[in-house]
């Protein structure tokens, strides 16, 4: 017993003895491992591409929408003329046809602008029409007049007889990057209030939907679902600020295939405040031809860049040609902002009116060079 006894002591101060040597031999604690940690936290979020101690998408979308949806009306849009059966228009294409999604005698949906009854929708969702009635969140209808519309770019200015209206803060949409999340609110289909969701696909997009010589077509391209009477409605950021106007949708059959385009609100804000204010969107012109830079354009002309804006040829009397802008000279900035398409260099001047001046970075036989340039009239 008295042997028993001392084995089971023996065995105890052995494990006791050797829990103390384990510890003794683990490293303290330091400053460095705690940094290693952080570091290795750092990492992983790096690995699922979201930033340290943050979420990829937000939990719920549902307070972007409450923000959202006050803000969006329906507008139904008749005129008694024959160009309701016409289907030359291009966004007959891109909104199924006359009598559907905004077109002529169809339906759409537009922003409140301003609390005192302004309202930004698409100038195709209005076009020559003689009786528009805009019908709020809280279902009151009101008649709605044509403050002044912009064909080059497709937007158009309501006017309804109220206060105290709902209106959505504006985002930077400069700012916007592609992946970021949007939602589309709108009416498509004529189901009021309707909330989709995507991502932010390109930016800058020209479709060549709006014809013209002077169209303006930076599109936020966005693969949030967008129908026959979403045009003229919000696409918002994941805070619920307004980011664009939903414009047109990619599609053979006039319903959503994939992919959808909204006027950036940096542009829509320009055009709309001079609409308010003159009745007509002020804009000012370059006076160049343009088109943009390629490799194989770039090799031609002996260049180390790949992206700009060429200026194909300076308009006679024009403000570049005024300025000593020549032909072959590539535009790749504006204001200190990088240009590297037309449709991005036509939203930049586009924001600007008549008598602004413009500092332009060109890129002249691989020399670079910063041009002030006096916009004048188209």
């Amino acid at each position: 017993m008295k042997n028993l006894l001392s084995l089971i002591l023996a065995g105890i101060i052995g494990g006791m003895v050797t829990l103390c040597g384990v510890y003794l031999l683990q490293p303290a604690p330091t400053q460095n491992a705690q940094i290693n940690t952080e570091a290795y936290a750092k990492t992983i979020s790096n690995k699922l591409n979201v930033k340290a101690g943050s979420i990829a998408a937000p939990a719920s979308f549902t307070e972007a929408a409450e923000r959202a949806m006050p803000s969006v009306v329906h507008i139904k849009a008749t005129s008694g003329g024959s160009s309701q059966n016409q289907s030359s228009d291009p966004f007959d294409f891109f909104f199924g046809g006359p009598g559907g999604g905004g077109s002529r005698g169809g339906t759409g949906s537009g922003v409140i602008y301003s609390s005192d009854g302004y309202i930004v929708t698409n100038n195709h969702v209005v076009e020559d029409a003689n009786d528009i009635e805009v019908t709020l969140f809280n279902n009151r209808t009101y008649k709605a007049t044509v403050i002044g519309t912009d064909t080059q770019t497709d937007l158009a200015v309501l006017k309804i007889e109220a206060s105290g209206l709902p209106t959505l803060k504006k985002a930077d949409s400069d700012r916007a990057k592609i992946g970021e999340w949007v939602l589309a609110v709108g009416n498509p289909f004529e189901l009021n209030s309707t909330v989709t969701a995507g991502i932010i696909s390109a930016k800058g997009r020209d479709i060549n939907i709006i014809k013209g010589n002077t169209a303006i077509e930076s599109f936020i391209q966005t693969d949030a679902a967008v129908n026959p009477g979403n045009s003229g409605g919000a696409l918002v950021d994941a805070n619920g600020r307004l980011l664009g106007i939903n414009t047109a949708i990619a599609t053979q059959t006039g319903s959503y295939a994939g992919y959808s385009f909204a006027i950036p609100v940096n542009i829509m804000t320009k055009i709309a405040e001079d609409i308010i204010e003159y009745g007509s969107y002020q804009r000012g012109f370059l006076g160049i031809n343009i088109l943009d830079l390629d490799n194989e354009l770039a090799d031609d002309l002996g260049l180390n860049i790949t992206q700009g804006v060429v200026v194909q040829r300076t308009v006679e009397g024009g403000a570049a040609q005024y300025a000593g802008l020549l032909p072959n000279d590539v535009i790749t900035k504006v204001n200190g902002s990088t240009v590297n398409t037309a449709p991005e260099l036509q939203d930049l001047v586009g924001r600007k009116r008549v008598g602004d001046t413009l500092t332009l970075t060109i890129n002249r036989a691989g020399k670079v060079k910063q041009i002030p340039v006096k916009l004048k009239k188209g």
